[in-house]
């Protein structure tokens, strides 16, 4: 071993030495590197960081077709079904992602999209835990308009257990010294908006969905919720946007590929209305949702609900066996996925029917035809309203959505 030593001094070992230089030199380029994205974020008019439980992503999504139309260069980015920056013409760059997922993704995003021209960055947030949610607010996003969509339950193991402590959590991105634009309307929830905001040195908005119209949520292709649309309202007013050219331009928002769209396909000679729900994983959001799909039932109509629960996710799948029985109605109830044998003990429980059940998961692995013949061909009615939730992936669900893209014909050349 190698030393350097003198009279005075106790030797120092050079690999210390080489260690001891190698901190310094990365404490001073972190120390560039944090000043240099400071100085990018700070340089933009506006800010929007987005958070909240349901509706994250399309709301990002919108506020940044909205301020793109009204004429700001706006970067958006979002992490709902897929990890996307919306770039300066609206259109979807997917982020190629080599290692799991970090906030560290947001500062990346800034280096590579914002530069002195870029006038607005929307970003929703990717962070679960509430400490990392203040990091990405304080030292990444350091927004000047933060959006709270809502307060629901959901990721109870790092948010806490009720919606107080799930609110405190979220509001983590409050704003300081800005403003803060939320669609929360709970009485349990909004002293705690209040508080926080308070303390922060921050205005709250609260966005009143009765200023969005039916004919507005019409424009949209896909089913938008009024609460989603009156945020981007409330900070078009804020900014000074005009209505029709902030409708214009959330119109003209790519949705994120998990919206809910409704399909009518022709499948084994029966039409069929598919409702994409699986990012759907909240009680009171499905509940809202399946209001919703009314008018696609009529009194011939089968509904089926599919229950996709993830292997990683046995809290979600146990809350939703009760949801699926005492909030919602479904003529039959298919379960996709892990804990089949669980989900099905607790749905009868409930005092659903077992022979109303059908297990096509993992304790089966069945076909997608075979799938399709007992969650289509097998109902007694010509009309089935297939409905997806609880969860994204499964194996069988993947199965499910290709052939529903590929291989069934529309509803309308089906009879043809």
């Amino acid at each position: 071993m190698f030393w350097s030593s003198s009279a005075d001094h106790p030797p120092v070992p050079i690999a210390a030495l080489c260690g001891l230089f190698v901190s310094l030199w990365l404490l001073t380029r972190w120390g560039i590197e944090a000043r240099q994205h400071r100085r990018r974020i700070d340089q933009l008019e506006y800010r929007v960081h987005v958070n909240g439980i349901r509706g994250k992503s399309t709301v990002t999504r919108i506020i940044a077709g909205m301020l793109r139309e009204a004429g700001y260069v706006t970067i958006g980015k979002a992490t709902g079904t897929e990890a996307v920056v919306v770039n300066r013409d609206g259109v979807d760059e997917v982020i190629q992602r080599k290692a799991a997922p970090t906030i560290l993704e947001q500062i990346e995003v800034s280096e590579q999209y914002v530069d002195d021209t870029v006038q607005a960055l929307v970003i929703e947030c990717m962070a679960l835990k509430p400490q990392y949610q203040e990091v990405s607010e304080r030292m990444i996003v350091r927004s000047n308009i933060g959006v709270l969509t809502n307060v629901r339950e959901d990721h109870q193991d790092v948010m806490g257990e009720t919606l107080p402590e799930i609110a405190r959590a979220l509001l983590s991105t409050c704003p300081w010294n800005g403003v803060l634009v939320t669609a929360e309307t709970n009485p349990e929830i909004t002293p705690i908006i209040d508080e926080v905001a308070a303390r922060r040195k921050s205005r709250v908005i609260y966005a009143d969905p009765e200023c969005v119209s039916d004919s507005d949520l019409d424009r949209f292709d896909y089913i938008a919720f009024k609460e989603n649309v009156a945020i981007a309202v409330a900070i078009a007013d804020l900014i000074g946007i005009p209505r029709n050219i902030a409708m214009d331009g959330m119109v003209k928002a790519p949705p994120d590929p998990g919206v809910l769209r409704m399909k009518d396909l022709a499948i084994l000679g029966k039409r069929v209305t598919w409702a994409n729900l699986f990012a759907v994983n909240d009680r009171e959001s499905m509940v809202v949702a399946m209001e919703k799909l009314i008018p696609f039932m009529t009194p011939t109509t089968t509904t089926v609900g599919i229950l996709n629960n993830r292997q990683d996710r046995e809290r979600r799948a146990i809350q939703f066996a009760e949801v699926a029985v005492k909030d919602l109605t479904f003529d039959y109830l298919v379960t996709f996925g892990a804990f089949e044998g669980l989900v099905t003990d607790l749905i009868v429980d409930n005092g659903y029917p077992l022979d109303r059940i059908l297990n096509l998961g993992d304790t089966h692995s069945p076909s997608v035809e075979h799938i399709i013949e007992r969650m289509v061909g097998g109902m007694p009615t010509d009309h089935v309203l297939v409905v997806g939730f609880v969860n994204i992936h499964t194996h069988q669900a993947e199965m499910m959505l290709e052939y529903f893209e590929h291989e069934a014909l529309p509803w309308e050349q089906g009879v043809s």
